[in-house]
């Protein structure tokens, strides 16, 4: 059985319970496992490691035991928002440029360990909400410099990419910027959904 392993921040946990790893949250990474699971039944074993409040320098610092211990033969990684808004909200983020130099060393240690795996990374997003309209432009601005970061880091590594700043861009056209995420940051049921499309179609990239 193949390990699909999902890493990142509060986006990723969505709530889930560490003391269980049967349960997986009640975001993208369930709903992911859910339709693999059902359209391809006992060949994956899903677990889900996202932390609430994570930036790149807590992945680096949970690498061994959460990364490489684990021995996935997927990994996907959602990180950068935290990055982004603690540096707009408190002055105490990882800023761009050290964001990708972060980045890169976490997945050239973790290729070095796991020549095999696969990995898969995940673009970060925001939406403008009431809870940071104050800070709007400057939260967009460095959002955006931490995923072209995230693209860079995939380009370099020959790794997988997967946008979605501009899909959930496109979907405020068709309803409300709280359908899809209750604060601009988490997404909500149908933002999950979002993730989680672009989430399949990145892993028959990173099968072939």
């Amino acid at each position: 059985m193949k390990k699909i392993l999902f890493q990142g921040d509060s986006i990723t946990s969505a709530r889930r319970y560490p003391e269980d790893m049967n349960f997986r949250g009640s975001g993208y990474a369930t709903m992911v496992s859910a339709q693999l699971g059902y359209e391809r039944p006992n060949e994956f074993e899903f677990v889900n490691m996202g932390i609430g409040g994570d930036r790149i320098t807590d992945l680096l610092a949970r690498m061994k035991c959460d990364f490489i211990n684990l021995k996935p033969d997927y990994l996907s990684i959602l990180i950068g928002i935290n990055d982004a808004w603690l540096d707009v909200a408190q002055n105490n983020g990882v800023s761009a440029e050290r964001f990708e130099m972060f980045y890169n060393i976490l997945i050239e240690d973790i290729k070095t360990a796991l020549p095999e795996v696969k990995i898969m990374i995940l673009e970060p997003f925001v939406l403008k909400s009431e809870f940071n309209e104050e800070v709007w432009d400057a939260f967009r601005c460095e959002t955006e410099k931490r995923a072209v970061a995230a693209k860079n880091v995939a380009e370099k590594n020959g790794l997988v990419f997967v946008p979605l700043m501009k899909t959930f861009d496109e979907m405020t056209k068709i309803a409300p910027n709280d359908y899809w995420s209750f604060d601009g940051i988490h997404p909500t049921a149908a933002g999950h959904e979002i993730i989680k499309r672009a989430w399949l179609e990145g892993f028959k990239t990173l099968e072939n």
